[in-house]
């Protein structure tokens, strides 16, 4: 009986929450992440946008975007004000600022950093009375089982100097982790393309000797070799020295490849055992932002708690027209970070990632997609009841077009889709890509069939609303692909493309020579869930429509990088969220010294054309006018006839918040927004009550069976026990 009481009691108590009890009353925002954990959290190394959702929130770049205000506009982060390069001729002397490109022979920047900046607690920092580091020389045995730089006893901070800017900027040179921008970088900073043959040389000699699949490499301390391109002119004030005129070399300084990264860590991590144990900046970073790592479970959970040195910075009081009725005015001139706490799940699948939103579960399903406000947005179209749902429960949908594309890329380094050893296999090779561009229906694909993702289809790289982009333009479109018909572009038809795959030698998907059917590979950077494998059966129907056979390769993320940078890839899908507003962003995807399988770059098509890498070069000294315009058109026109894209879409975008969650605005370039976020916990807590009320009816149910089973059971034990005395009375 006692056990049926207690289940009674348990029915008001029970809920499906999947966090702890009390949890959805804390300053925590809950959202997920999908597959896997993020591959790198170095500065140096991380340029994906999932790992940004981390980077962001930890590391403190010298610049940043004012959240509110469009077109998007630098403002200084970690630094004082935005440096004004001087520029000097090739004699030393001083330019007007005004002077032609070709007179500029170097730009100078002196970065005033921020007095007063404290890097978050972390065991590198920990000093004793002296002054002795007290992390910085131990033992595998001292090492232990800690797997968190918390599990230390002793922890420290420091002030942000100068140095850790001039560090970070000498680790591109680095010849232990991915530095995906160096080659960019080397093209500008002096010196810096012979600084990194210098530390190879230098690595090679602490390495000598060593067997080479070493985990624990002794520490490579770039403070012992100068560079000319950088230095500390005094404790808050960063030099930098670039060749030429570099005017996007402001947009860098808002990304973390430029981050301060202070010397210690890396000497930290790079003793004995840390590896193995599964401590280094990948996993653990340090950084002066607003939060910190403080819980890594790999394929699990990330949790980032508040930075407890972060100095604090006032919510802007300043935004666009519409801002002010919006509310994201309300906190105006308020400390952020807002949050205490970001709490973030692995969630595989999209339908219960959804429908953990839609219980309130995760106040954003992710914080760094752009395309949840306008699948859910979808959702309440296609139905009055989804709507009315949504409605009554105040969900945010705010949407806005920004800039990204998506596109399917060719790896230029493959014999069948790629550049060809020959003029004549080049000129067959471009015809094929040429082929499947025309038969890959963009439009119907992700402009009417998968709306939750879709967008406007693509004729070049540069979307529109960027200098340069002639997107959507009168007139505009790629001649490969499409034509104008009374003034609009009209995709060709199949028979071009089939014509142009029989000049290419595969007369109906067949080798002209051999017979047998052309199979290509597509390398998909995702596991296929249920919404995947819809596209993925959706694209080998383009390619069946030459008679082309479309084997799908599936592969988690961070597998898809090594294939990549291996060369192993064929086809891939592709996409590209702005690192900054600028057409180059976009342009410099196909630009040549940045190959991925050559150069560990972001050109994974490895495309490489002397006449466009020129016409690049030209383009990264020019400020926006005509002469840029010009470069652009002519670059646009270089890659639409080479096909090393099929350009793809230009996706809308959109974010979903709960009715709790204040301050959400969309965007793409803004990527610390976890600090401008505000909750109510309590509304929350209510909420999540009232959409999660337990299904009490079968437990009753099974309540009243057992009071009636005990009930039986205790009739029958009476009815015996009776029996018993009775019939010992009669004896």
């Amino acid at each position: 009986m006692a056990r049926v009481v207690l289940l009674c009691m348990l029915l008001t108590g029970c809920n499906n929450s999947p966090y702890p009890a009390g949890a959805e009353r804390e300053n925590t925002l809950f959202y997920s992440f999908d597959e896997r954990s993020p591959r790198y959290l170095d500065p140096t190394a991380s340029y994906s946008n999932p790992e940004s959702a981390y980077t962001f929130q930890i590391y403190e770049p010298p610049y940043g975007y004012h959240y509110l205000k469009r077109p998007y506009t630098l403002i200084p982060k970690s630094t004082l004000e935005l440096a004004r390069p001087r520029y000097l001729d090739k004699d030393g002397k001083t330019l007007p600022d005004d002077a032609p490109a070709e007179a500029i022979a170097e730009s100078v920047y002196d970065v005033k950093i921020r007095p007063g900046v404290k890097f978050q607690p972390h065991p590198a920092f920990a000093v004793d009375a002296q002054g002795k580091h007290l992390n910085l020389a131990l033992t595998p045995g001292q090492l232990g089982t800690r797997r968190s730089p918390f599990d230390f006893e002793h922890q420290g901070t420091r002030e942000l100097v100068a140095d850790d800017f001039v560090y970070a900027l000498k680790r591109h040179a680095t010849t232990r982790i991915e530095a995906p921008v160096f080659a960019v970088f080397a093209d500008y900073v002096i010196g810096l393309k012979e600084y990194a043959d210098l530390i190879k040389r230098e690595d090679a000699k602490l390495l000598k000797g060593l067997p080479e699949d070493v985990r624990d490499k002794p520490f490579l301390d770039f403070r012992q070799w100068p560079l000319a391109g950088t230095s500390a002119v005094d404790k808050y004030t960063w030099r930098i020295r670039l060749k030429g005129k570099y005017p996007q070399w402001s947009y860098w300084m808002a990304l973390p490849f430029l981050a301060p990264v202070p010397w210690e860590a890396d000497a930290f991590y790079a003793q004995p055992g840390m590896s193995e144990n599964g401590l280094s900046l990948n996993q653990w970073p340090v950084g002066t932002g607003p939060y910190m790592m403080a819980e890594f479970v790999r394929d699990r959970r990330h949790v980032m708690k508040r930075n407890p040195n972060y100095r604090g910075e006032p919510y802007p009081c300043e935004g666009m027209p519409e801002d002010k009725a919006a509310g994201l005015l309300d906190d105006c001139g308020k400390t952020m970070p807002f949050i205490d706490t970001l709490y973030v799940t692995i969630e595989k699948e999209k339908v219960p990632r959804k429908d953990k939103f839609k219980q309130g579960f995760f106040d954003v399903p992710e914080i760094e997609r752009p395309e949840w406000g306008v699948d859910f947005r979808n959702d309440a179209d296609d139905s009055d009841d989804v709507k009315r749902l949504y409605d009554e429960r105040g969900f945010q949908f705010p949407v806005m077009t920004d800039i990204s594309n998506w596109y399917l890329g060719f790896n230029m380094l493959d014999p069948v889709v790629g550049k060809g050893d020959t003029p004549e296999q080049a000129a067959k090779n471009r015809k094929l890509r040429q082929a499947i561009s025309i038969a890959i229906d963009w439009e119907e694909g992700y402009g009417r069939i998968f709306k939750h993702k879709g967008g406007m289809a693509a004729h070049s790289p540069v979307p529109p609303g960027l200098f340069g982009s002639r997107e959507g333009k009168d007139g505009f479109h790629n001649p490969v692909t499409h034509v104008l018909v009374d003034g609009k572009p009209v995709r060709r038809p199949i028979e071009d493309a089939r014509k142009l795959l029989a000049e290419a030698g595969y007369p109906g998907g067949r080798d002209a020579v051999s017979g047998k059917p052309l199979v290509l590979n597509y390398d998909f950077q995702r596991a296929i869930t249920p919404e995947f494998k819809s596209e993925n059966d959706w694209m080998a129907k383009q390619f069946a429509k030459l008679g082309v056979q479309l084997e799908v390769r599936a592969t988690d993320f961070n597998q898809y990088q090594d294939k990549t940078l291996k060369g192993k890839h064929q086809i891939f899908w592709g996409g590209w969220l702005a690192d900054y507003p600028d057409a180059e962003n976009f342009l410099f995807l196909l630009y040549g010294p940045i190959a991925r399988s050559k150069h560990q770059g972001d050109n994974y098509a490895n495309y490489d054309n002397p006449d466009y890498d020129a016409l690049y070069r030209q383009l990264q000294t020019l400020e926006d006018g005509p002469a840029k315009q010009d470069l652009v058109d002519r670059m646009v026109a270089i890659v639409q006839a080479d096909s090393p894209w099929s350009f793809g879409y230009f996706p809308w975008g959109g974010l979903a918040f709960q009715q709790w969650v204040h301050n959400g605005k969309p965007s793409i370039m803004i990527r610390d927004m976890a600090k401008y976020y505000r909750l109510d916990p309590a509304l929350r807590a209510r909420k999540q009550a009232e959409w999660n009320q337990p299904v009490v009816w079968p437990m009753a149910l099974l309540a009243l069976v057992l009071l009636a089973a005990a009930w039986g059971a205790r009739r029958s034990f009476l009815a015996r026990e009776t029996a018993t005395a009775r019939r010992a009375a009669r004896a």
